[in-house]
């Protein structure tokens, strides 16, 4: 079976360039078959995880249901960048007292290579460039955002990225509109579509099988463990849930997500203009809002822009919202405009958006259910996502097979906690943060203090990347 182009055509830019070279569909699950472990989840995370497995065990029968098609959520509409965790230290270290943050941030710095060496490996040209990476200050209010996570990392004998200064970023990126920053020269570009077809290719040629275009409808806690679809029913020794945001679906991982949308723009190839702004291969960049603003150059020639903050689920129901060309192009260039004023006209060639999921603390969790073992999860992923679910391949199959790291001790792996107020509450305080978040980064970069109000509403955001003071007061689950 082959992916028709009427369901390619609507897809992120990154699938519409991957999809014609690998179009194959596999078939939807439509019979009762058995399998020794049953993934749901066809995306970076499910596809790391049955690979991982099969290294562990070759003689593993691992089936993937997968609701759309593999890499159909947010591994293949991200923006493609590879970060280390660093900039979550703080967070990390509220969650847990010791070295666990500091270990976990080595791992994920770790990951960034490990990606490489694998797709090299496997012959995946996923268009990895370690071409570094500036987190920057577009206004005198970001300045210093990253202090926290590098003064308390050098205290701990760790140096993830040095600051640099406006001129410095100028003969990096080409734009003098950063008034500061951090350059991570660790950090990486990859091209999401490439990537998680060939994990796709990856996990087939190791005998994982398939399922695309079978969303899960119910799945059995106890006794004989089964997965069922709406045509199929796998019967399981194991189950792993490696759902995204389509997480907030399961009663027993909803409360500690909520879902929101994250909007990308492709450019038309436009090297002559990268060429003669100096942005032609140079760091991927994001800005210090709650809410980043982010850019890198393609391989290609193209300009690939992306912002956070979008639209907000209710419920954890992932509904049309989240899928299709994104409304806030307009949202894009003004980012670009505080950043890299240059791009900001950049011509549009597609636009998409898509959901992420967020905790409170903006660290990721997995575990097992309390009632049952052999049902483990991950999920919560929110600017580390592509390394991140590098580790979560490693630490979920160190669960289901007993094995013993780090990771597995670490804080990643965690119990489900309430994260955010119930619903409908979660969906109407969303909004009102979201706004509060939206005018306080207004009223700074017009060099004017918001209000009381909304700093205290801004103040209760969870961040991506950057860190907010909802990280900072995370707490022990």
């Amino acid at each position: 079976m082959q992916l028709p182009e009427k369901d390619i055509v609507w897809r992120s830019h990154w699938l519409r360039q991957a999809l014609p070279e690998d179009p194959n569909l596999a078939p939807p699950l439509e019979e009762a078959t058995q399998a020794d472990i049953c993934i749901v989840g066809g995306g970076y995370l499910g596809l790391w995880t049955a690979i991982r497995l099969k290294e562990h065990n070759p003689d593993f029968d691992i089936v993937i249901i997968e609701r759309d098609i593999c890499g159909g959520g947010p591994s293949g509409r991200n923006s493609g960048m590879v970060l280390s965790a660093w900039t979550k230290y703080s967070a990390l270290a509220a969650l847990r007292e010791g070295n666990d943050a500091l270990s976990i941030i080595k791992a994920s710095e770790a990951a960034i290579g490990g990606i490489d060496a694998f797709c090299k490996a496997e012959g995946i040209d996923s268009w990895f460039d370690r071409i570094g990476w500036i987190w920057g200050a577009t206004c005198e209010a970001q300045l210093g955002a990253w202090d926290d996570a590098l003064n308390k990392l050098a205290a701990h004998g760790y140096v993830p990225a040095r600051r640099v200064s406006c001129d410095e970023i100028a003969a990096m990126a080409g734009t003098t509109s950063h008034l500061g920053g951090a350059f991570d020269a660790s950090s990486a570009t990859v091209h999401p579509g490439f990537l998680v077809r060939g994990l796709r290719r990856a996990a087939l040629k190791r005998g994982v099988r398939i399922y695309e275009k079978s969303p899960m409808k119910r799945f059995s806690r106890r006794g004989k463990l089964t997965v069922e679809t709406a045509k199929g029913t796998v019967s399981c020794g194991k189950i792993v849930l490696a759902m995204n945001a389509w997480s907030g679906s399961i009663p027993e991982l909803a409360p500690a997500i909520f879902n929101i949308s994250s909007d990308d723009a492709m450019s038309k190839p436009i090297p002559d203009l990268l060429d003669k702004v100096g942005y032609r291969r140079a760091p991927l960049m994001i800005d210090s809002r709650v809410f980043v603003g982010g850019w890198s150059p393609t391989r290609d020639g193209r300009l690939s822009v992306g912002v956070s903050g979008g639209v907000i689920g209710l419920g954890g129901v992932v509904d049309r919202r989240f899928h299709g060309p994104s409304p806030r192009v307009a949202d894009m260039r003004r980012a670009l405009r505080d950043g890299h004023p240059a791009l900001a006209d950049f011509p549009l060639e597609t636009s998409w958006n898509g959901p992420i999921d967020r905790t409170v603390s903006g660290v990721p969790l997995f575990g097992a259910f309390p009632a049952n073992s052999d049902i483990v999860y991950g999920y919560g992923f929110s600017g580390n996502g592509t390394t991140v679910a590098y580790l979560g391949g490693k630490i979920l199959t160190s669960l289901l097979t007993g094995g013993e790291s780090e990771l597995t001790h670490s804080v990643l792996v965690r119990p489900v906690t309430r994260g955010f107020p119930p619903e409908p509450f979660r969906f109407v305080g969303a909004h009102f943060v979201r706004g509060a978040v939206r005018r306080r980064d207004d009223l700074e970069h017009a060099g004017r203090k918001p209000g009381l109000v909304t700093r205290w509403l801004a103040g209760l955001a969870p961040s991506g990347v950057t860190p907010s003071k909802a990280n900072l007061r995370a707490r022990k689950g």
